[in-house]
């Protein structure tokens, strides 16, 4: 089995993402300083929501797609939001927030449409559909992370363990890449459609920007 297909389908994929990027306000506010902490509360609150809801997703997958490479790179991704979500909480309880605040926290839709759409497609996609989709925002989603890390240490004082969170999701896990095309390619050879898997590569892209645009709601 070759993988050049898969691999020509992730190098695709990648460039039509970069294509699609766009200014991210809530950032380009957040490295000025002008996000109030009010506002950081948002943050954690919708990730404490999203990492909750992406760790179900890849669990589903996981058992949805058992045999290897799938089941590994799902259960790995698993528990990688697990780890995160321990991570998270260091971010809140820098913010003075516990987690019983977070769970009360009201999330704003559009925040959420990301998780939701993942959360479909752990439930009715393909796993090449999801490899692909996660592998080709990869890099635009660990840039953002470096920089939100970055910014809450310069411009709002933060330690380094109030941002692991961001840290943590700023580089993707050793072999990942290499892991998550392997499934694309296992995918393709058993009859996946790669339109759909690109389709859903460009669908997570533009559900992660209403994510950031719903944080970036009424700031000036």
């Amino acid at each position: 089995m070759t993988e050049a297909p898969a691999t020509e389908l992730v190098a695709r994929s990648r460039a039509e993402i970069a294509a699609a990027a766009s200014e991210n306000r809530f950032l380009t506010l957040l490295e000025a300083g002008a996000v109030p902490r009010e506002r950081l509360a948002w943050l954690a609150g919708e990730e404490y929501r999203i990492v909750g809801s992406d760790r179900r997703s890849f669990s589903l997958l996981a058992s949805r797609y058992p045999e290897p490479p799938a089941g590994g790179l799902f259960l790995a991704l698993a528990q990688g939001e697990g780890e995160a979500l321990a991570l998270l909480l260091d971010f809140a309880g820098a913010l003075g927030i516990s987690e019983k605040d977070l769970s009360a926290y009201e999330p704003k839709p559009l925040a959420q449409a990301y998780p939701a759409y993942l959360a479909q497609r752990a439930m009715f996609g393909t796993a090449s559909e999801v490899a692909l989709a996660m592998l080709a925002n990869l890099e635009e989603w660990g840039a953002y992370c470096a920089r939100t890390a970055e910014a809450l240490r310069s411009r709002y004082g933060m330690d380094e363990g109030a941002v692991g969170f961001f840290r943590f999701f700023a580089e993707p896990p050793p072999g990942f890449a290499d892991h998550a095309t392997e499934v694309v390619a296992v995918g393709l050879a058993s009859g996946d459609s790669p339109e759909e898997a690109a389709r859903a590569a460009r669908m997570l892209h533009a559900y992660e920007s209403h994510f950031w645009n719903a944080l970036a709601e009424d700031l000036t």
